[in-house]
């Protein structure tokens, strides 16, 4: 990259949680899920600060114990079940603009619910990125284990294919014939200033992709908290 950009890591953790209460701060590998976005944000050579949005103060204070900076607490209305990311990224770019005039170039944003990430590829996604001038946005995908080809829906109660070609059904088809799609799997969503707050989405109009081989751990459940810690246990295993 030519020039410094000034690129910020923005990492949501409301208080809430149906699937998992205060899932943001459960133990994970020793410390709370939130901090292994915080470390994998803060061992990034690209990433200028680390922010995280919270409208809870317990995950304020174990947010700013790993190295985050909370400069405000975010609005109960924009930490409720329904709250899309859009307008959290929003009020957090508008407060920042306010308070100190600062506009990042590049917004990481990293949700805490998927714990397994590395800097080097994170930095290597910025990188991807900030040289694509053209793209709005990027996001981390990769191959799905099932192919919408082969869903099903329901029309009353009788099954028809999810996806048809020609109007006729294509599920029997093989699969290295279908074309190829992806599913994005919460790795990093990378976002430019002016995707945001100029064109009004997190998407843009050109979504470059990063495309990731290995599967991913999402946390939603105490059965994924489960996993996640045996998935921990044995990396540190094969390191020895």
């Amino acid at each position: 990259m030519h020039k410094k950009l000034k690129i910020i890591a923005l990492i949501p953790a409301r208080g809430g949680s149906k699937g998992l209460p205060r899932k943001n701060i459960q133990p994970l590998a020793g410390k709370p899920l939130i901090a292994h976005s915080i470390e994998v944000a803060k061992k990034s050579s690209l990433i200028n600060r680390v922010i995280v949005t919270t409208d809870d103060k317990e995950i304020a204070g174990i947010a700013k114990k790993y190295g985050a900076e909370i400069p405000f607490i975010r609005p109960a209305q924009l930490a409720r079940d329904d709250t899309l990311p859009f307008p959290v990224l929003k009020h957090a770019l508008e407060f920042l603009y306010e308070k100190e005039q600062y506009k990042p170039d590049i917004i990481v944003w990293l949700e805490p619910p998927n714990p397994v990430r590395d800097a080097r590829r994170i930095d290597d996604a910025i990188r991807t990125f900030a040289r694509d001038k053209k793209a709005d946005s990027l996001r981390a995908v990769c191959e799905p284990d099932v192919t919408p080809y082969k869903m099903w829906t329901l029309k009353g109660k009788y099954l028809e294919p999810f996806v048809k070609k020609n109007n006729r059904a294509i599920h029997g088809a093989p699969r290295q014939g279908l074309k190829k799609v992806y599913t994005q799997n919460g790795f990093v969503f990378l976002f430019r200033y002016d995707t945001i707050m100029k064109k009004g989405n997190i998407f843009g109009d050109r979504i470059l992709p990063y495309i990731i081989e290995d599967k991913f751990v999402n946390i939603e459940t105490k059965e994924d908290l489960d996993f996640a810690e045996f998935y921990f246990r044995r990396a540190k295993k094969l390191k020895k």
